[in-house]
């Protein structure tokens, strides 16, 4: 099939009728007829069957549809990209990251970028890292943020903010005292919240209790660090989580204690290994390097 075969396709497809794919496509319904005609012709079987004027899929034009839906996608894609470029638009640049990331960082980086990219576009979506990872590798997205290095021969990871491993309690939980040290797995009362199976994260604090004879029992379990906080926040029990999340709770409600023995966390600046960053992708990664940094003094212990 032809490019505009499918074009012409993934509009009757979508629409349901010749007139109506002539009007998204902007041509007369004649043209849309041959067009399709040529591209089951080409096929050697029929698309759609014809009843009383009206067409009705095939499953084969179900098929096809599926297959070809991402190249219809790339193609619009590659006419918003002509008409930037034509406009003299400036650059797009698409962020993906993990949602801690996302919510505890990005909003601070964010502000900061706009003050130089006023009028640059940026897409940003959340993701987990191993949806990530096919994001970069498809060219879906320009530049990506985790706590993981995924360690894939195609992605680039580039610690960009270093921090440690954080216990976060209720306010009044520890006396000043206790605060100014870390605190260790069995130094670890009341209620626990812990993160669901599969979390690397809570993968890596279990492992850590288990390492030093302690047997953690999370009676609360969440799916996302953000829950665990606001928990945390509102004295439902203590966790154990990033610093990024940590250093973004709410003064006044919470107490964080470092890890004993220390296990660092790095946020990640992930790419792939064959895409070099446009200079606003470039200075975005800067700025939410520095506000990283920045996020983790501010709530430093």
């Amino acid at each position: 099939m032809r490019l505009r075969h499918i074009e012409v396709f993934h509009a009757i497809m979508q629409v349901g009728t010749i007139s109506g794919a002539a009007q998204v496509l902007h041509i007369s319904q004649p043209a849309v007829t041959k067009v399709l005609q040529h591209a089951e012709l080409q096929l050697g079987m029929p698309l759609f069957e014809r009843v009383r004027g009206k067409l009705y899929p095939k499953p084969e034009a179900h098929r096809l549809f599926a297959e070809t839906e991402k190249l219809n996608r790339d193609l619009q894609g590659i006419r918003r990209l002509a008409a930037s470029l034509k406009g003299r638009a400036v650059e797009t640049v698409r962020l993906v990251s993990t949602p801690t990331i996302a919510i505890s960082v990005l909003p601070e980086a964010m502000t900061l970028w706009r003050r130089d990219f006023p009028k640059a576009r940026c897409e940003l979506a959340t993701h987990h890292t191993s949806e990530i990872v096919n994001v970069l590798r498809l060219g879906e997205a320009d530049l990506a943020l985790s706590l993981q290095d995924p360690r894939h021969p195609g992605i680039v990871a580039e610690p960009i903010a270093h921090g440690k491993l954080t216990v976060m309690a209720p306010a009044g939980t520890w006396s000043e005292e206790e605060c100014r040290r870390p605190i260790s797995a069995d130094g670890l009362s009341g209620e626990l919240i812990g993160l669901a199976d599969g979390d690397p994260l809570g993968e890596m604090v279990v492992s850590a209790c288990e390492s030093q004879d302690v047997h953690p029992v999370f009676n609360t379990v969440v799916q996302t660090y953000q829950i665990a906080r606001s928990l945390v926040e509102a004295g439902a029990g203590t966790a154990v989580l990033d610093p990024f999340t940590a250093a973004s709770a709410a003064v006044g409600k919470v107490q964080r204690r470092t890890w004993e023995p220390e296990i660092p966390v790095n946020l990640y600046l992930l790419t792939a290994s064959h895409s070099p960053l446009s200079h606003g992708a470039r200075e975005l990664a800067n700025c939410i390097g520095a506000t990283a940094r920045a996020c983790l003094e501010k709530g430093s212990p």
